[in-house]
């Protein structure tokens, strides 16, 4: 039987003009986040599995790849593969990150800023948008308590996302405090919020009769608590960073002041950028269970989900440090921002053509005065088509070429457009 040579099913391969484009968009975005103080770290793939798995991590921990312990003597069986795993592919860089700020905080500065890219692993159903293996591009900031933390990483990866030039971006704001004193203040009891909150999360998707079919006929909620859910969310849409903290403290009069000051001011900050459109979603949830105070996501008109999200996670850090460290992060959705960019970067690159007859000392050097002129330089031989060969070029992502042959003056070569 032939062997099948495509990649795992729910993988890519990537060619170089793919790559192009992906290394053009980390590059951008790193540089930006190095504008903010924000150094890179890397973590392993693999985790211990009992961290992956310690319930902080949503529906993610029913996706994760797990890995068997080395050196098995005995048939493994259905009933003994679960305690022969011992280690698990990473779903996310956040739980990574809080295991290594743990390991490593005694040598690192306060606040730390830390910047991470890299591959994850989930077993998703492969469809258009959705990888089992991606990468995710992650900014967190740990140890500051205030809003300065959300009000920066927002500023940073809208400025990140302009960057690399997608337009027409959308910041939408909530905090898991409001979901929670809303849940409360409606009368969802305490054991039901996990399914308010999934509930309200599908309102974009399903609209309000959907919502409260799930909740009320389906779920079992009381359908005046779901009314009154939808009353009081239904007044807090579209409102300026001016109207904010009293508009919450009208619609949840028993919600803390801190929250109501914490939306207010990281709203404000938002909203003082100018170029920057948001919005606060009562409806965000955001899946991870991990998320303590303000959430946050990134949206586009032409995407189906987000391109980005985060929020504070002040507990996560704890369960390695022993003790709470506030942290707030925001993970940019890397291969969906390249999917609608669609384009490829032109590299700034010269393509050398040179005849089969042309002495290679001769094409060395031709490359390398360019390259000492302050441009990017490839050799490539002359094949094919002259016309058929440029339109390769082009499509690789060149932009202008030059003819060497045997009797050139590398110092007098005419560079010319392609196309």
């Amino acid at each position: 039987m032939k062997a099948d040579n495509s990649p795992p099913r729910g993988n890519r391969d990537l060619l170089p003009a793919a790559t192009a484009v992906r290394d053009h968009v980390f590059s951008t975005i790193k540089d930006v986040y190095a504008k903010y103080g924000y150094a890179r770290i890397e973590t392993p793939a693999l985790e211990d599995i009992t961290r992956l798995t310690g319930g902080q991590g949503g529906e993610n921990e029913k996706l994760i790849y797990q890995v068997l312990k080395r050196g098995l003597e005995e048939p493994i069986t259905a009933q003994s593969a679960r305690e022969l795993v011992d280690l698990g592919l990473r779903f996310d860089l956040t739980v990574p990150l809080t295991r290594f700020y743990g390991n490593n905080h005694a040598t690192l500065g306060t606040p730390f800023r830390s910047f991470q890219f890299g591959p994850v692993w989930r077993a998703e159903r492969p469809q258009k948008g959705r990888y089992r293996q991606f990468y995710q591009c992650d900014i967190d900031l740990i140890g500051e308590q205030s809003v300065l933390a959300e009000a920066e990483l927002i500023e940073a990866t809208t400025e990140a996302i302009k960057a690399v030039g997608l337009a027409d971006v959308t910041v939408r704001l909530s905090d898991r405090r409001f979901l929670s004193a809303l849940a409360e203040g409606v009368g969802v009891p305490a054991e039901a919020w996990n399914t308010f909150f999934i509930g309200l999360d599908k309102l974009d998707k399903i609209g309000w009769d959907g919502v409260r079919a799930e909740l009320v006929d389906s779920r079992g909620l009381p359908a005046s608590a779901v009314d009154s859910a939808r009353e009081r969310i239904e007044s807090l849409g579209g409102l300026g960073a001016d109207k904010i903290g009293q508009a919450l403290a009208d619609a949840l009069p028993g919600m803390p002041e801190e929250v109501i000051a914490d939306l207010a001011t990281t709203t404000a900050c938002v909203d003082a950028l100018g170029d920057v459109r948001w919005e606060f979603d009562p409806t965000l949830v955001r899946g991870m269970g991990y998320y303590t105070g303000q959430i946050f996501e990134l949206h586009h008109p032409a995407s189906a989900g987000s391109v980005g999200g985060g929020g504070r996670y002040d507990g996560l850090i704890g369960r390695t440090l022993g003790r709470d460290v506030p942290a707030c992060g925001f993970s940019i959705g890397f291969e969906r921002i390249v999917d609608l960019l669609g384009a490829e970067p032109k590299q700034d690159n010269i393509a050398v053509l040179f005849e089969t007859d042309t002495p290679l000392p001769l094409v060395l050097q031709a490359t390398r005065d360019l390259r000492e002129r302050g441009h990017g330089a490839t050799a490539i031989r002359r094949s094919g088509k002259f016309g058929a060969q440029l339109t390769r070029l082009e499509t690789a992502g060149y932009t202008r070429f030059t003819a060497l042959k045997a009797d050139s003056d590398p110092a007098a070569l005419e560079i010319r457009p392609l196309g």
